[in-house]
């Protein structure tokens, strides 16, 4: 009898470890899946760039960054263009907020892209 009550406690707790891990892993899951999407939209504007003015592509990445819902701070985006090498360099920060359960982590993202013209 000892012995079943033991494998059910192992069980139980084995599915808590998992329900907790899951928890955890969706929300900074979602943190880096919209750093990823980012990185993916300044690659696009990186790449239209010979043909674009910076304030279209300002436009275009500050609309991404308010369609994925990052920080006000995201919004800061840097765009340079350099005669030698000819390339755009744009640059975005932000700060993003995890609230886990017992703490709240902050995580700084920096994404930079360069792109020859």
């Amino acid at each position: 009898m000892a012995q079943r009550g033991k494998h059910r406690l192992g069980c139980l707790i084995t599915l808590l470890l998992l329900a907790a891990g899951g928890y955890y892993g969706v929300e900074v899951g979602t943190a880096y899946l919209k750093y990823y999407r980012m990185v993916d939209e300044m690659k696009v504007q990186a790449r239209f760039a010979p043909n674009l003015d910076d304030g279209v592509i300002r436009r275009r990445l500050r609309r991404k960054a308010t369609e994925l819902q990052l920080p006000p701070d995201a919004q800061k985006i840097t765009i340079r263009r350099r005669s030698r090498p000819r390339e755009i360099i744009i640059r975005i920060s932000w700060l993003d907020t995890l609230d886990l359960p017992f703490t709240r982590y902050i995580k700084a993202f920096t994404v930079e892209v360069r792109e020859s013209l």
